[in-house]
C-alpha cells in the first residue's frame, strides 16, 4: 500500500523516475480498487446501463487519472524514454505491445538524463 499512496503523494511530478515496482505495485492495487467500486457500483444500481460505467469508478478514475500518467512517464524515465512515448498508445495493438515491453524493461543501471537510478544501484 505505501507504493500506491506514495505515487498519490506525488500526483503532478512528471519528473525523475519510478522503479518496475512502485509502478506496478500502483496498477495493481488500483484495478483492486476499480474492481471493489465496481462491486459496489452494480450492488447500488448506480451503473449507466448503455454505457456500462458506474458513478463511484468513474469518479475514481478520474481522481488517479493523473497520478496514473505520471508514474507511467516516471517508469519510462527510468528506462532512459522521454514520456512522449505515451502516445504510442494510439497505435491500436502495437502500441500497448511496445508499452508493456517498456515496462516490463529493468532500469538504466546508472544514472541517465532523468535522474539517478531510484535502486540506488548505480553501476
Amino acid at each position: 500500500m505505501n507504493w500506491y499512496i506514495a505515487v498519490l503523494k506525488k500526483y503532478l511530478v512528471f519528473g525523475g523516475r519510478a522503479r518496475r515496482k512502485e509502478y506496478w505495485m500502483f496498477v495493481l492495487i488500483n484495478s483492486v480498487i476499480g474492481v471493489i467500486l465496481s462491486f459496489v457500483d452494480q450492488a447500488t444500481g448506480t451503473v449507466n446501463l448503455e454505457s456500462g460505467l458506474g458513478v463511484l469508478g468513474s469518479i475514481y478514475a478520474l481522481a488517479v487519472l493523473l497520478p496514473s500518467i505520471a508514474v507511467a512517464v516516471r517508469r519510462l524515465h527510468d528506462t532512459g524514454r522521454s514520456g512522449w512515448w505515451l502516445f504510442i498508445l494510439f497505435l491500436p495493438i502495437i502500441g500497448v505491445l511496445v508499452l508493456l515491453f517498456f515496462f516490463l524493461s529493468d532500469s538504466d543501471s546508472a544514472a541517465n538524463a532523468y535522474g539517478d537510478n531510484p535502486k540506488g544501484l548505480a553501476v
